[in-house]
C-alpha cells in the first residue's frame, strides 16, 4: 500500500512541478525576447527569427538559476491540491504521516536535483556558450577575443588597422607579467613585436615597463617605459571570463586551474562549483521549508496570500546566500563556509520547524 502512496506522492509532484516549470519558462520568455527585440532594434538585417532562436537559447540557464524558487512553488502548489482533495487526511487514516510525505518529497526532489546538475546543466550550459558565440557576432566587440590557458593570458586586440596577440605568463590583480606583444598590419604581416617584463593596466593605456620594441627588419630599442594603447582594461579582461553559465562542471573545473597557473583570482570560479555541488542539497532545503510552510498555515485562509508568503520566503534566501557569496568571492570568508553556512543554517531551521510536523 505504501508503495501505490509513494507513486502517487512521486506523480502529483512531478506534474505540478512541469507545470510551473512551464509558467516560468512562458515568463522567461516573453521578458528575454523583448531583451532581444531591445538588442536588436537599431539593426534592420535581422528579423524576428534571431531574437527568437537567442532566446530560446538563453532560456534553460535561466531556468536553472531559479530553479531552487521553482522547487519550492511547486512544493506549495502540490500541498494545495493535497488540501484540496483532503489528501493528507486520507494518507494519515492509512500510516502515511505528514513527516513521510516530506521525506517522499524530499527524496525525490534530491534526485531531481541530481538530474539538474549532470543532464540538464550540461545542456542549459552549453545552449548558454552559443548563445553567447552568436549573438557576439552582432556586437560591436566581436574584433575582440582573450583566452585563458596553461600558457596564460592571450589576447586578440584591434586599434585601428593593427591587430595585436597579446601573451602575458602570469597576472597579479592589475599587473601582467613576462608579455609578448605581436603587432600585424591590415594584411595580417608581423609588423614588429614588443617583449616587456610587466604592464599596468589600469586603463586602456597600458604601461610597460623594462620594455623590448622589435623591429621587423630586427632593429631593437630598449625603454624603461612605454605606452600601449588597447581596448582593455582589467576590469574588461575579467568580465570577460565572469559569465560562468556557460561552461559545464567539467569546464569550469579546468578554467579554474587555468587561472591558477597564471594568478588570476579563481574564488568566483571555486564559488560557482561549490553551489553546483550543493545544487541538491539546496533544493531539498527549498521543498523542506515549503512543506513547513504549508502545514504551519490554514489552508482555509488565502492561499494567495500563502503563496505570496512563499515567494517572500524565496527573495529572502535568494539574498542570504547572495550575501554569503559576495563575502566568499571577495575573499572575507572561506568558500566553503560561504556555500555551506547558509545551507546549514537553513537545514538546522528546517529540523527546528519540523518537530511536532505529525500534530498539524
Amino acid at each position: 500500500m505504501n508503495k501505490i502512496y509513494i507513486k502517487h506522492i512521486y506523480n502529483v509532484y512531478l506534474e505540478r512541478l512541469i507545470y510551473i516549470t512551464l509558467i516560468f519558462s512562458s515568463l522567461i520568455f516573453i521578458m528575454n525576447i523583448l531583451e532581444e527585440f531591445k538588442f536588436f532594434s537599431d539593426n534592420d538585417e535581422v528579423g524576428i527569427g534571431i531574437p527568437v532562436f537567442l532566446t530560446i537559447l538563453n532560456l534553460p540557464s535561466i531556468l536553472f538559476e531559479i530553479f531552487p524558487f521553482i522547487i519550492l512553488i511547486t512544493t506549495q502548489f502540490f500541498f494545495i491540491k493535497f488540501q484540496n482533495n483532503s489528501e493528507i487526511l486520507i494518507f494519515k487514516n492509512n500510516g502515511v504521516n505528514n513527516l513521510k510525505i516530506i521525506s517522499f518529497i524530499s527524496l525525490l526532489v534530491f534526485f531531481i536535483g541530481i538530474v539538474v546538475i549532470t543532464l540538464f546543466h550540461f545542456i542549459s550550459s552549453n545552449m548558454k556558450n552559443n548563445y553567447l558565440e552568436f549573438k557576439n557576432k552582432y556586437t560591436k566587440d566581436n574584433k575582440y577575443l582573450a583566452v585563458i590557458n596553461e600558457n596564460g593570458l592571450w589576447i586578440k586586440d584591434k586599434i585601428d588597422q593593427t591587430t595585436m596577440i597579446i601573451h602575458a605568463e602570469k597576472i597579479n590583480k592589475n599587473i601582467l607579467k613576462r608579455i609578448v606583444v605581436t603587432r600585424y598590419d591590415d594584411e595580417y604581416i608581423n609588423s614588429n613585436n614588443i617583449v616587456a617584463d610587466e604592464a599596468v593596466i589600469n586603463s586602456n593605456t597600458w604601461k610597460l615597463s623594462n620594455a623590448i620594441f622589435i623591429e621587423n627588419d630586427g632593429k631593437r630599442e630598449k625603454y624603461d617605459k612605454i605606452n600601449l594603447k588597447t581596448n582593455f582594461d582589467y576590469l574588461k579582461i575579467n568580465s570577460l571570463f565572469s559569465n560562468l553559465e556557460s561552461l559545464n562542471l567539467l569546464e569550469l573545473i579546468d578554467q579554474q586551474k587555468d587561472f591558477q597557473s597564471v594568478g588570476l583570482n579563481s574564488a568566483e570560479i571555486t564559488l560557482y562549483i561549490h553551489k553546483l555541488i550543493s545544487l541538491p542539497i539546496s533544493l531539498v532545503i527549498f521543498s523542506i521549508l515549503s512543506s513547513i510552510i504549508m502545514f504551519n498555515f490554514n489552508f482555509r485562509k488565502s492561499k494567495t496570500f500563502i503563496l505570496l508568503t512563499g515567494i517572500l520566503l524565496s527573495v529572502i534566501i535568494y539574498y542570504i546566500y547572495y550575501f554569503f557569496g559576495l563575502l566568499g568571492n571577495n575573499n572575507k570568508i572561506p568558500i566553503m563556509l560561504a556555500v555551506w553556512l547558509p545551507n546549514l543554517v537553513l537545514f538546522l531551521s528546517c529540523m527546528i520547524g519540523i518537530v511536532n510536523i505529525n500534530e498539524k
